[in-house]
């Protein structure tokens, strides 16, 4: 460990900085280990979506950056939260993650960030989990819902972004996901803007792999990648772009 914190001192010494940012960061590991712990109701290790839920729900009222969400919103907050953990630390969807996976990563740092009362507006933005950004996904969704259901049909999500998605993607978005009579829910919209706004990472890139293999044949066949490619040509010619 004092070889790790050295940093190549030509006297052979370590910064005190370096030790006390050690310090506070391994007990910072040990404190939240044990807080998420309390949240393991079943004492192996690992939380499940509930309990991470109610984590995140005891947690919003130490986080100032938070004070000004209405309370009605708190649960569509702690999903909004909840989400990314889940979409990236639990791929094959068991429903529950390790607490040492949940340690390991940087999610929980930029939870907690939201401590710091002068936090900038760019950080913010930046920052999946502050009150901003989870604003913006949920209005998104409002504003993708044209008849107020709390659901999203295809016709509704294909309004998504620019608009620029083609009905076969879209299509294939809704069999290889869950829905319910046909429709989509806040939870699974998350998954979907997770993948579409984090596309070089694994778990989105696995996300849209699902949906790209049609056949489900574990790769990507000349047919698969041609019937996603003439949809797209349809599109542009549809606007006059060919």
């Amino acid at each position: 460990m004092f070889a790790k914190l050295q940093q190549g001192d030509r006297l052979g010494r370590i910064s005190i900085m370096a030790l006390f940012n050690y310090i506070m960061r391994k007990v910072w590991l040990h404190q939240t280990r044990i807080g998420l712990s309390l949240y393991d109701v079943t004492g192996q290790g690992f939380l499940r979506e509930s309990d991470l839920e109610n984590y995140i729900l005891e947690l919003i009222e130490t986080l100032p950056q938070l004070d000004g969400l209405e309370k009605s919103f708190h649960p569509f907050y702690v999903c909004t939260a909840v989400r990314k953990f889940f979409f990236f630390l639990d791929p094959l969807r068991t429903g529950k993650i390790k607490i040492q996976d949940v340690l390991a990563c940087s999610f929980l740092d930029d939870l907690l960030e939201l401590r710091d009362q002068e936090l900038s507006k760019d950080l913010q933005e930046q920052n999946w989990f502050s009150a901003p950004s989870a604003l913006r996904v949920y209005g998104q969704y409002l504003n993708l819902d044209a008849n107020h259901n709390g659901m999203l049909s295809m016709e509704e999500l294909g309004r998504y972004g620019t608009g620029t998605l083609t009905r076969v993607f879209i299509e294939r978005i809704f069999q290889e996901c869950l829905t319910y009579e046909g429709e989509m829910d806040y939870k699974t919209y998350l998954d979907f803007v997770l993948a579409m706004e984090n596309k070089s990472d694994p778990q989105s890139l696995q996300y849209l792999f699902r949906v790209l293999d049609t056949r489900q044949e574990g790769y990507l066949s000349v047919y698969s990648l041609n019937f996603f490619f003439r949809a797209i040509q349809d599109e542009m010619r549809r606007h006059g772009q060919d």
